[in-house]
């Protein structure tokens, strides 16, 4: 810092700093402070042959950095359930992680310091050292793919799924409005296919054995409905639930109410009910919940059962919670929304003694 004499000196008649001077020196080091190389390098190989080839062998810079690329974009598309399934597959491993690998074996700084570990701290390696670590490297990078062909073939068929072609050169024009003759048989065939799957299988899964029976002989629960959506997934990628929702919109249009939310597995439980005709109108199920809550509601006041503002707010609250995961037990008061609002001691103060029985109640006429 410039003291006030030394100011004095080079400007006579001024003791303060009234200005500074700021030089930009980015640019000018020997390497670049961030990695901005652009990954994608494989344009014209498409994801299932760029990741068989590295899986096989290929150990190009080129085609590591690019799967990295298509393994990170890839990622970016999957909601929590299709998350989760990866990670397990891929033994605990994200797709980023297994991108990260790929592309630190590609990254000199990354080779270099693989080659000095265990050394002295002033060690320079040879080319020949650097090659090993590269080689090295690339192998731990790569092993996740290479000794995994559950996850090949996963990554492959949710890539197969989740595909777009974007066209932003071509000027569409309008030929004709409405659904298309090949659409509507499409949708058909999707439809008559999920069918026959739910007619044959409904023996085996437990969440269609409780769909199917009537009254229920158990409570259907969240695990229950993400093994049925799981198995839908393995036996024809495509079966999500908006691409299901949509097809049976293309085929029964007048029988089909709103819209499913994406990624909302709870509407797995709308579909299999109007494929197995317990509903005539398939709308989502957070819809049949809330009308369902209504009805409980008007019951109760027509018997001049009173709920306070309160008791009507946490009512609210467990009809929101069964919408999303078919029941509410005790224990789910430990979390949010609930625990931000009191938790189970504060359900137990509101409803006292018939808690368990208005929850049993609730469950039943919401969800079953």
């Amino acid at each position: 810092m410039i003291s006030e004499t030394e100011m004095e000196q080079v400007n006579p008649g001024i003791k303060r700093k009234n200005r500074f001077v700021i030089v930009d020196a980015v640019g000018v080091c020997e390497s670049d402070l961030t990695d901005s190389r652009p990954l994608e390098k494989k344009r014209n190989v498409t994801f299932d042959k760029l990741l068989d080839a590295v899986a096989l062998g290929n150990r190009e810079p080129e085609a590591l950095e690019s799967l990295a690329g298509r393994l990170v974009r890839l990622e970016k598309r999957f909601d929590e359930a299709l998350a989760g399934e990866v990670r397990r597959t891929a033994r605990g491993q994200t797709l980023c992680e297994i991108a990260e690998s790929l592309l630190a074996s590609t990254n000199p700084d990354a080779i270099e310091a693989k080659a000095k570990e265990g050394q002295d701290p002033y060690y320079q390696p040879t080319d020949k050292d650097l090659q090993s670590s590269q080689a090295k490297l690339m192998q731990e990078a790569v092993a996740p793919l290479a000794n995994n062909p559950a996850l090949r073939q996963l990554l492959i068929k949710i890539h197969q799924t989740s595909e777009q072609v974007i066209d932003v050169i071509s000027r569409d024009r309008v030929l004709f409005a409405g659904a298309s003759h090949q659409t509507t048989q499409n949708a058909e065939q999707v439809t008559k296919s999920f069918r026959d799957y739910i007619e044959k299988h409904k023996a085996e899964i437990t969440a269609l054995q409780l769909l199917y029976s009537r009254p229920y002989r158990h409570r259907l629960s969240e695990p229950m409905l993400k093994e049925l959506e799981k198995k839908l997934r393995e036996e024809h990628a495509a079966w999500t639930e908006d691409r299901l929702w949509d097809a049976f919109a293309a085929v029964a249009p007048k029988k089909v109410r709103g819209r499913s939310q994406a990624g909302r597995f709870a509407d797995l439980v709308a579909l299999v009910r109007f494929v197995l005709e317990r509903e005539q109108v398939l709308q989502p199920f957070a819809q049949t919940v809330n009308q369902r809550f209504i009805e409980w509601i008007e019951r109760n006041i027509a018997k001049d059962v009173v709920f306070t503002p309160e008791q009507r707010a946490w009512f609210e609250l467990i009809r929101d919670h069964i919408a999303t995961s078919l029941s509410i037990e005790t224990n789910d008061f430990n979390y949010a929304p609930f625990s931000q609002r009191g938790g189970l001691g504060k359900a137990h103060q509101l409803f006292g003694p018939e808690l368990p029985k208005l929850l049993d109640e609730l469950n039943e006429v919401l969800a079953a």
